[in-house]
């Protein structure tokens, strides 16, 4: 893997030459490891002529709490001082090579950290990388979707096994911790974000935090969980009736957000803006009346991060491209009554190769469990 890493880095010094900048200073924690192929808390990434420095408070190679090794045409460089800031060693390391303008991550720096770079290497011309690792993480490679696949296929397990469990009595808190340790069980590292279980008036809620009550019969209940597999984060919800036959109110519902979902996957195609996906979900919720209950957006984007770019909403800037991973998330949260959520992991494909795939494959039929 070290020449995926080294291709990638190249990619990134070619943007930086083209910029004016000699070098540049990584320093989001999800960027590094793209780049790196590992992250070690509060590790810096200096890519610049000759050899890219990995530089980090602790020694990335000092066993599996750290995760995967870095690339191994890194110089890894591990701080004396336990308390010291390796962005401001990396801007200390590019003066002391000659280096005269350094590209920094300025939205994943604080103003005091920035002041202390400009502090220590006054010479050094500093500009803004901007989103420039970001933009080159969109499109994943065949190694990221087969993590991605592998992290929703988990996920998938986990909750089917869930399904199967007697539901009734059990605390929404209850069942999250079960679904986490489920997805350790069949080879996650862990959960790719906080699991969310709703249930009765809760379902629905997005990012709603698992509490104390108690699933009852005829509630909804909406359950979103993830998978973190070497780093790949899926995302995949549900909503299901418990113990009856679903009332009429609740199949409605649940029709309306699944036709959203469903017009919101297929709009997933190269070419195809950003806005338009999240439109054309949002169409069939503003149609069924639940225009003011829509979130501010119906999808982003999933990786090393589990909400990264592309954002599909209202007012995103930008168009799809092949081998993107996203999510189709639409809700509807009716207040004291609940609500519905139906979201899929998908990578966006042409056409010519069967359309949008779809990763996260329980069934979206309302299931009466």
């Amino acid at each position: 893997m070290s020449e995926v890493y080294a291709a990638r880095r190249d990619r990134l010094r070619e943007r930086c030459h083209a910029a004016g900048s000699e070098a540049a200073l990584v320093s989001g924690n999800a960027n590094v490891r793209y780049l790196a192929g590992t992250a070690p808390a509060g590790a810096v990434l200096l890519v610049c002529p000759g050899r890219d420095v990995l530089l980090c408070p602790c020694d990335p190679c000092g066993g599996e709490a750290f995760g995967p090794r870095a690339a191994e045409d890194l110089q890894v460089v591990v701080l004396a001082e336990a308390d010291g800031d390796p962005a401001v060693a990396a801007a200390e390391h590019a003066a002391a090579a000659g280096r005269s303008s350094l590209a920094v991550e300025e939205h994943h720096l604080t103003v005091s950290r920035h002041r202390a770079l400009r502090s220590v290497a006054p010479r050094l011309r500093l500009t803004d990388l901007g989103p420039a690792v970001e933009q080159q993480r969109l499109v994943k490679d065949d190694e990221e979707i087969s993590s991605l696949r592998i992290a929703a296929e988990i996920a998938d397990q986990a909750l089917g096994e869930l399904l199967e469990s007697i539901l009734v009595g059990r605390t929404e808190r209850h069942l999250a911790l079960e679904l986490e340790r489920r997805l350790v069980d069949h080879g996650a590292t862990g959960p790719a974000f906080p699991t969310s279980v709703g249930t009765g008036p809760n379902s629905g809620l997005a990012g709603h935090l698992p509490g104390d009550r108690r699933v009852e019969e005829g509630d909804f209940l909406s359950v979103c969980v993830g998978a973190d597999y070497r780093g790949y984060r899926s995302e995949i919800g549900r909503t299901f009736v418990i113990g009856t036959s679903p009332a009429d109110w609740q199949i409605e519902l649940y029709d309306q957000v699944f036709a959203a979902q469903r017009a919101g996957r297929e709009a997933l195609a190269p070419g195809t803006p950003y806005r338009e996906v999240d439109r054309a979900a949002r169409l069939v919720l503003e149609a069924a009346g639940h225009g003011e209950r829509v979130g501010p957006g119906v999808g982003h984007g999933v990786g090393l991060e589990n909400d990264e770019d592309p954002r599909l909403t209202p007012s995103a800037m930008g168009k799809l491209d092949a081998c993107v991973p996203v999510t189709v998330d639409p809700g509807v949260h009716l207040p004291g009554r609940g609500g519905v959520r139906i979201d899929d992991t998908l990578v966006v494909r042409p056409e010519a190769d069967g359309g949008p795939e779809l990763l996260t494959i329980t069934t979206k039929e309302l299931l009466a469990l």
